[in-house]
């Protein structure tokens, strides 16, 4: 199977220090910090980037799932919310919301939601993080867009 890494660099200490999040495929490079992680400062965070991995993969499952169901999406648009809490650990993901709206034309509502609802069982994100953070869903089907033609008749 694939391999994908990504790399860090940390220069000094945790409260005043700084460093960079490179993705191996060189793609993005970002800052991060202390306020960029547990404020709202500048940069990135793992959060982040775990937010971003996870809302991509939902995604990209929920295609395979319709797809396979034969609904094929116009669009899947999904935001994934990582909070951070406190555990006797320390600082801890504790919720991970994904919310996801998708056109997909002849589908119910109900039938969407229990198709979605599997792509969140099974998305590789989703199983890699099941255990550590409550992972909860809103799923929506949005209309299709009309053209002017088709308002007109």
């Amino acid at each position: 199977m694939t391999i994908r890494e990504a790399s860090a660099e940390w220069q000094g200490t945790l409260r005043e220090g700084s460093g960079r999040l490179r993705l191996g495929s060189g793609v993005f490079e970002g800052a991060y910090s202390f306020p960029s992680r547990f404020e709202n400062g500048p940069g990135t965070n793992p959060e982040e980037l775990i937010a971003a991995a996870h809302a991509g993969c939902f995604s990209m499952a929920l295609s395979a799932i319709l797809g396979r169901a034969n609904h094929i999406p116009t669009n899947i648009s999904t935001v994934a919310k990582v909070h951070l809490g406190v555990s006797a650990a320390g600082p801890t993901i504790v919720r991970i919301e994904i919310e996801t709206q998708a056109e997909i034309p002849g589908l119910a509502p109900d039938e969407f939601q229990a198709l979605a609802e599997t792509a969140k069982a099974t998305c590789l994100v989703s199983r890699a993080l099941a255990g550590v953070a409550t992972i909860t869903l809103k799923a929506g089907l949005v209309a299709a867009a009309t053209t002017e033609h088709e308002i007109r008749r």
